[in-house]
């Protein structure tokens, strides 16, 4: 499983499985001090955990994963990319990203890659 966070103004990624827009989560780019860190950084995610907007997207994501990857596996999928968008693909994606692979390698037996496609523009 490959989990790739972007920037939707550079672009969906082409080889997306599953795509989840968090352009509705403030974003850090807004905050002067957070502007030019990423999602990576402890201050941004400390922000965006507080957000209870935040917690209650990853609750529900998680659940609606749990579910479906079993069911890819059952129809025989052996690769599962899901795509997490914000604007630039810096802040929100990147955070949202690592909690979502944080839960799934706590919670199944796969293999979570992270790709952070946009993190450098």
């Amino acid at each position: 499983m490959t989990l790739v966070s972007f920037g939707y103004k550079y672009g969906l990624p082409l080889d997306a499985d599953l795509v989840f827009d968090v352009r509705f989560l403030p974003n850090p780019y807004y905050i002067e001090e957070l502007r030019e860190l990423t999602g990576a950084d402890p201050a941004v995610a400390e922000y965006l955990d507080r957000l209870p907007e935040t917690r209650t997207f990853l609750q529900h994501t998680e659940t609606m994963l749990d579910f479906l990857i079993p069911k890819f596996i059952e129809e025989g999928k052996t690769h599962l990319t899901i795509a997490i968008g914000c604007t630039g693909g810096r802040h929100r994606s990147v955070y949202i990203s690592r909690a979502l692979q944080r839960h799934l390698s706590e919670n199944s037996r796969l293999d979570v890659d992270l790709v952070d496609r946009d993190i450098a523009q």
